[in-house]
């Protein structure tokens, strides 16, 4: 290695040499000892001299020179630059764009006039060629000032310098300034010996490269979207529009990631490159910079608190602007206001999009598993490979559960902070009920997948804004099995419970109740999730006769929960001990109303065998006389079990009769009831 290193220090010193002997030769300054300092008449004649091969470098062998070539041609293509290095008729050597094809593009992108093309040109010599820097010392009068100013530019380009239109052209507001194409520096000299400097990111766009501003490093990003997972009709109209004028259009989503998902398959209709920023106000020159040179469209999607000054820099950028936000705009934050829709909703379930995310067909059911699922663009790129990676993980080929859980990951949302979360590990085959809410309960699945089709395609909402959500009463005694078919339907639907802690959302102070409800219900819209209010008479009672202060603003509270629970978009569950203590009002909302029934002798059978179906019994266990004799509900009976599974393990012996009867017995008298045989005590 260190053999290799000083074989590259030895040729460098060698090139070094070659240089030092090329530049003397013939250079009437060589031997001058102010060499530098000044510029006589003679050296600036031998400066003018052109060069034989100005952009050659003998410290390279051609093999190197060849390996660069190729690394940069495939570069270049895979750029995407071909099709605009052609644009004109212009050569191109193997590929590339030569600096001027590329300004003569921007020129004509821009609509910048023939002088204020020669006066960017000017200004960029120096960068480009370094035998240009003591020249322009030279007319500056200064050698220490290598770089064009606005009085050399204007003599360079054979114009007056006391002409008004012509010193107009480097005004802030003139085409090159305002659009950070020219920076006119040291405003405290004289306006004439202002300098002129091209911005870097300018200089290395013309010469080929389009690595992104590093000012816009970590808030542009690639802007994905997935066929099918939007609305073709809505997306042909806005390319059709971006297509004849540079629009600045606001997309109001209803859910997050509507407005990102229309923009990007507009534009991916109209063939425009996206740079989709999230970044902060302050770096809005960059990104106009860059999508001006790039000829491509800015999607914004992280609009600040006070979206005014934001949305004014970009009003009149030249170039296609989408902003995507939940607010309703606001005819303050802009005097010319923008093209106003609301985008489209995501389509739950959109097949399509799925099966082109997946890199392998799957062997199950794809139409079922992602109904329920509203993901947009990426979202349904980063499931289908998370869930591909779970996959690889497990050693298997992707199944329902795979993606399911990746779906799941892309719905995380703040819900946490109000509800507790549940991951569902239940199926049907747990739930023993009658066939009536088993039926009922399967509906409730049933809704839950195909709304967007029902409700959306075939236009059966109910209108005045009613959203598309599914709404679910579980009423029945305490036990009955309304918290575990809530999980069941969630384990089905591929989707997580969140369970609603009631004491996060009651608030002794006026309004604050409703802020808290308004909270969770805004994140359960932008999620796929199941709600589940339990013990929901809590916020869901019977409004009353007003005859204090108490009952007005409770009633208040019930009248806004009407009002959101028309709106809602998700699938709420809730659940009840007593069904009479749920106003009327909100049972004419729900979709179904489930009634969980006591269970019977028959059905207190199946719950215990189902209970000890994987618990170690004794050969003589006999669960029916404990079925038949005590009269429990199904988490009851699973208690009882459990107290019976403790004793048997403590005795180091399968579970007996006996032991259910005793669990039975301990249930009963928790619960202040009379034990069978114990008589009055």
């Amino acid at each position: 290695m260190t053999d290799a290193l000083l074989l590259r220090l030895s040729r460098l010193r060698d090139r070094v040499a070659e240089l030092v002997e090329e530049r003397g030769t013939g250079d009437p300054t060589a031997g001058d000892p102010l060499r530098g300092l000044y510029l006589s008449d003679e050296a600036v004649r031998h400066l003018l001299v052109p060069r034989t091969a100005p952009y050659t470098s003998a410290f390279e062998d051609d093999e190197d020179h060849e390996g660069d070539r190729d690394h940069e041609d495939h570069g270049d293509r895979e750029d995407g630059q071909d099709s605009e290095d052609s644009e004109d008729g212009g050569e191109r050597d193997a590929g590339r764009a030569a600096p001027a094809d590329r300004l003569e593009l921007l020129a004509m992108r821009l609509g910048l006039p023939e002088l204020d093309l020669r006066i960017l040109l000017i200004a960029l010599a120096p960068d480009l060629d370094r035998s240009f820097e003591p020249l322009y010392g030279y007319l500056n009068d200064d050698v220490s000032r290598r770089r064009a100013s606005t009085g050399l530019a204007l003599d360079l380009c054979g114009l007056p310098v006391h002409l008004a239109w012509a010193r107009a052209r480097f005004h802030p507001s003139a085409p090159l300034t305002a659009l950070g194409l020219l920076d006119v520096e040291d405003p405290e000299r004289p306006f004439l010996s202002r300098s002129l400097r091209v911005p870097d990111r300018l200089v290395a766009h013309l010469l080929g490269d389009d690595t992104l501003d590093p000012a816009l490093t970590g808030h542009v990003h690639p802007l994905a979207t997935a066929p099918g997972s939007h609305d073709d009709t809505f997306s042909a109209k806005l390319a059709d529009r971006l297509a004849a004028e540079p629009l600045v259009v606001y997309l109001r989503e209803h859910r997050e990631g509507d407005g990102l998902a229309g923009a990007a398959a507009a534009l991916r209709t109209v063939g425009f490159q996206a740079l989709h920023y999230t970044g902060p106000e302050d770096r809005v020159p960059e990104l106009l910079r860059e999508a001006r040179l790039r000829g491509a469209a800015i999607v914004a999607s992280a609009l600040p608190e006070q979206p005014g000054p934001f949305l004014r820099k970009l009003a009149d950028a030249g170039v296609p602007v989408l902003l995507t936000g939940s607010r309703p705009y606001d005819p303050q934050w802009c005097e010319r206001d923008p093209l106003v829709l609301d985008a489209p909703r995501q389509r739950a379930g959109a097949v399509e999009a799925w099966s082109a995310a997946l890199r392998q067909e799957p062997d199950f059911d794809l139409a079922a598993v992602v109904a329920p699922y509203r993901l947009g663009g990426d979202r349904i790129l980063r499931a289908a490979h998370a869930a591909e990676d779970l996959a690889g993980f497990d050693g298997t080929p992707v199944t329902a559960a795979h993606l399911r859980l990746g779906a799941r990951q892309q719905s995380a949302s703040g819900l946490e902070q109000h509800a507790r979360r549940i991951r569902p590990d239940v199926g049907w085959q747990d739930l023993v009920l009658p066939d009536k809410p088993l039926v009922q309960l399967h509906e409730l699945a049933l809704r839950a997948r195909h709304r967007d089709q029902v409700l959306g395609d075939w236009r059966l909402s109910a209108g005045g804004g009613r959203g598309r959500g599914v709404l679910g009463l579980f009423a029945g005694e305490s036990g009955t099995g309304k918290t575990l078919s809530a999980e069941v339907v969630a384990a089905e639907l591929g989707l997580d419970l969140y369970v609603v802690q009631l004491s996060s959302i009651v608030d002794k102070y006026v309004g604050e109740t409703e802020k808290n409800l308004e909270r969770i219900f805004t994140e359960a819209d932008r999620t796929d999730a199941v709600l589940l209010f339990d013990e929901a008479d809590a916020v869901f009672g019977k409004r009353s006769e007003v005859k204090d202060s108490h009952d007005k603003y409770a009633n208040m509270e019930s009248a806004y929960l009407l009002q959101r629970l028309e709106s809602f978009d998700g699938i709420a569950l809730l659940t009840t001990n007593l069904r009479a203590n749920i106003d009327e009002a909100f049972t004419r909302r729900l979709d179904l109303v489930i009634d969980f029934p006591f269970p019977d002798s028959e059905q207190r059978l199946a719950l215990w065998r189902h209970s000890l179906a994987a618990v170690p019994c004794a050969d003589d266990i006999d669960p029916s006389s404990v079925a038949r004799d005590f009269e429990l509900a199904g988490g009851s009976i699973r208690s009882a079990v459990v107290t019976a599974a403790y004793a048997a393990v403590g005795r180091g012996a399968p579970v007996t009769t006996a032991d259910l009867r005793e669990g039975a017995e301990r249930e009963y008298r928790k619960a202040g009831r009379l034990v069978p045989g114990e008589g009055n005590w």
